[in-house]
């Protein structure tokens, strides 16, 4: 297992079946919802395939032997999805967008970097944005860029911002 430092349900064998007393399974998919958020923002993953995810860490916990079951699975994401957690990629929901911030919200994040680093008015490349050295302290560096692009159009719903294609690469003006 990773360095994640997990909750102490994780090693509940309980955890890992819903249980059909009404208040405790909301408790339980509140549980799941917070752990897979964190564990995505802690290991800045931005996607979640359904399918390498049953024998990936988050939903097996090989130390107590027990497995999320898959119909499980889509119970929490249903969940996260209702939240405005998770954006599906495919019709048959088997890889989906995880938004531990919204892409409303980290559009706003990038507008205040750039609005403090004297960006408004200048075209920046989508990899100055997640990879450049002058963002290397923010949360949004290293960003999947689908989620940067969504992030983008939200900013330039608001007028704030306008993405541009140039090259095969993609920038953005910031206003």
């Amino acid at each position: 297992m990773t360095g994640y430092n997990w909750p102490w349900q994780y090693s509940f064998p309980p955890f890992f079946t819903l249980q059909p007393n009404s208040d405790t399974r909301k408790k339980q998919l509140e549980a799941w919802k917070s752990l897979i958020l964190n564990y995505h923002k802690t290991n800045k993953i931005y996607t979640l395939d359904v399918t390498e995810s049953q024998e990936g860490e988050l939903f097996n916990n090989t130390q107590i032997n027990r497995k999320l079951p898959i119909d499980a699975i889509y119970t929490i994401l249903d969940e996260l999805q209702q939240r405005g957690n998770i954006e599906w990629l495919d019709k048959g929901k088997k890889r989906c967008y995880i938004y531990w911030r919204t892409p409303e919200e980290w559009g706003q994040q990038i507008y205040k970097w750039a609005v403090n680093n004297g960006m408004t008015n200048s075209v920046c490349t989508f990899y100055e944005i997640t990879q450049g050295d002058d963002t290397s302290e923010e949360e949004f560096h290293g960003l999947d860029e689908g989620v940067l692009t969504r992030a983008l159009k939200a900013l330039e719903g608001e007028k704030k911002a306008e993405i541009m294609d140039f090259d095969g690469s993609s920038g953005v003006k910031f206003f």
